[in-house]
């Protein structure tokens, strides 16, 4: 794959043109790049007013801006003992933003909270299984009888 042009040519290219040191297709055979790239750049400043190569990220965007982190924080900060499905319905009441509950956990792993465990439970009702109190699984059979 071919491996972009540096920023540092871009600019010398656009101080030589506004210099006036000639057309594009001047500026393309004085620098070595093709016509089509000087015409592209120039497009391209057109378009977002900036010099700079505009970066190239695939994939989708993603849907957490900042106020939506900043509002993700603080319920965390507020009630750290929530669960994901309880953060999820908050941030939904209070910002509008539907998102599954694996994107809300993946939003609060990739800011860095963690969520606690809430202390103040109560118990669950399935107790523990114990050694003395749960009912023994051997059944004594004739053979198995100690001899008195």
């Amino acid at each position: 794959m071919a491996r972009a042009y540096d920023d540092d040519l871009r600019r010398k290219i656009f101080e030589a043109h506004g210099k006036g040191l000639g057309s594009f297709r001047k500026l393309a055979l004085v620098f070595g790049v093709s016509l089509g790239y000087v015409e592209k750049i120039f497009r391209q400043l057109r378009a977002t007013g900036q010099q700079e190569r505009v970066r190239y990220r695939p994939g989708r965007k993603s849907r957490l801006t900042p106020e939506i982190s900043a509002k993700l924080v603080a319920l965390v900060e507020a009630s750290p003992d929530l669960t994901i499905a309880e953060l999820q319905e908050r941030l939904t009441a209070e910002t509008g933003v539907k998102a599954s509950w694996s994107l809300v956990r993946r939003w609060v792993i990739q800011l860095g909270l963690r969520l606690k465990k809430s202390r103040s439970m109560p118990l669950s009702a399935t107790q523990k299984p114990t050694r003395r109190g749960g009912k023994s699984s051997w059944n004594a059979s004739g053979r198995s009888l100690p001899k008195s």
